[in-house]
């Protein structure tokens, strides 16, 4: 049973001064499995003093030096994907095969993507022909805190940690008290790998005493935050007195286009990345728009597409879909359920309740509701669970003002076979991010949002340049 009382700050593993505890909970059998102490001030405030201590030094190395060093833990990490993956399936309970071949491995592709984007980057550049003897700096921001969630975790950590690394920042790091094994693996990867003392600090907290501290401390530069809405909110709010940049990711009501030319796979596709890590994703298309003159045929095949999923043990092998994180999450899905039924919503598929067959666990039913209208309350909120709510549409004037009709801006998909009219709709629709007939964004493609989604852009040059900052130089030597 892990207990992890230790964080890693300046290069050692450090006993917390802090006593406060998190009980870690097994999502599929409700059982305690371990605790994590809490960071309390002065944890915190240990951590940020050793990443000032080391800015020095690491934000002037050579980018080749820094490089090689996401170049070793590449390596590392590559040689335990399968403790990461265990370490992920555990602490938020993705079942082990998607822990294996989605969870654990995005941290090395984002590493790939990050390191082709240093290729060619240019830390000196020159402001124009006009002016030859200028120079544009990119420079590192700072020490900079790193708060990220539970759904994603080594996902979200790398979108993080690797272009910070890279761009010559410190940091500490704090990742979600729910899933604190993965973040604590990879700081043992991480110092295996070399990395300086005080460059990477692992501190493990809640946001109201440690991310607060973070958020609030003046010799952080930035806060980089992935997480809900609301916490982002709090967060622009505590970081306006040190002045700090804040790059935010957060939720997201994703709408999901499907035309009548739609492709025959389009509403299967639609669903089942709705409730992919069951739908506890901020980019899930848990809205789906289908045009009238196809909605009862989409609606039957929803249903039966969510019919025909399994669901069950985190540790159990094969494909199926697992349990939400904890009994919070589970009862604030449960009441939404119940919330859609009582709105009028039509229930085509699951339910509220447990899965059947399943007595313990945070596990909830692949629901479809129908016959939704886009002022019901889960047309709405971010629901962070399997549920779909199914629209329908008359043209494309309608589709897009119910698409745009959201709080949220974070990734909205076009179904269609007409290339204009995808286009069109790309133009049109008020987000980050828009994908079109089941073809995944590019490698290093920014991943981001706008309006209550946030502004961040992780990913890619656009990832590297949110930890930079912009120095207008003259009279540069030659």
């Amino acid at each position: 049973m892990p207990h992890l009382h230790e964080f890693y700050i300046d290069g050692r593993w450090t006993s917390a001064l802090s006593t406060q505890e998190h009980t870690l909970i097994d999502a599929t059998t409700e059982n305690a499995f371990g605790t994590v102490r809490l960071a309390g001030r002065d944890d915190v405030d240990a951590a940020v003093m050793a990443a000032k201590r080391a800015f020095p030094a690491w934000s002037t190395s050579d980018p080749a030096e820094r490089i090689a060093l996401i170049k070793r833990i590449q390596e590392i990490y590559a040689a335990r994907i399968e403790d990461m993956a265990r370490a992920i399936s555990q602490e938020m309970g993705a079942p082990i095969e998607l822990a294996r071949t989605r969870q654990a491995p995005a941290a090395l592709r984002h590493m790939t993507n990050f390191l082709s984007a240093m290729e060619g980057f240019d830390f000196i550049r020159p402001l124009g022909p006009h002016a030859p003897d200028d120079r544009i700096l990119m420079q590192p921001i700072g020490v900079v805190g790193l708060i990220t969630p539970w759904n994603w975790p080594m996902s979200q950590v790398a979108l993080k940690v690797v272009p910070a690394l890279l761009a010559g920042c410190t940091m500490v790091l704090k990742p979600s008290e729910l899933a604190p094994l993965s973040s604590a693996l990879l700081a043992e990867i991480i110092h295996q790998a070399g990395a300086l003392a005080g460059v990477f600090n692992l501190i493990q907290g809640d946001g109201v005493t440690a991310g607060a501290r973070m958020v609030e401390h003046p010799d952080i530069s930035m806060i980089s935050f992935t997480g809900s809405t609301r916490a982002g909110a709090s967060i622009i709010k505590g970081a306006a007195d040190t002045f700090k940049r804040v790059a935010l990711e957060l939720g997201g009501k994703g709408a999901n286009l499907i035309f009548a030319d739609a492709d025959e796979h389009a509403v299967e596709r639609g669903v089942r990345q709705c409730f992919i890590n069951s739908g506890q994703n901020c980019n899930a298309p848990t809205r789906m728009l289908v045009e009238r003159s196809v909605y009862g045929h989409a609606v039957e095949k929803a249903a039966q597409a969510a019919r025909s999923m399994t669901v069950g043990a985190s540790a159990e092998e094969g494909s199926h879909m697992g349990p939400v994180i904890s009994e919070r999450q589970f009862d604030h899905v449960q009441s939404l359920i119940e919330t859609g039924i009582r709105e009028g919503g039509r229930l085509v598929a699951g339910g509220a309740g447990r899965s059947k067959g399943l007595n313990r666990g945070y596990f909830v039913q692949p629901t479809v509701f129908a016959d939704i209208s886009n002022d019901m309350t889960i047309a709405r909120d971010e629901i962070f669970g399997p549920v779909l709510s199914i629209i329908p549409f008359t043209d494309e004037e309608e589709a897009i003002a119910i698409a745009n009709d959201t709080d949220y801006g974070l990734t909205n998909y076009v179904q269609s076979a007409d290339g204009a009219r995808r286009n069109r709709m790309a133009r049109r629709l008020q987000a980050g991010m828009v994908e079109m007939n089941g073809m995944a964004r590019g490698a290093g493609a920014p991943f981001g949002g706008v309006r209550h989604s946030g502004g961040a852009r992780e990913g890619g040059v656009w990832g590297l340049e949110e930890f930079l900052t912009v120095k207008s130089v003259s009279g540069w030597g030659t």
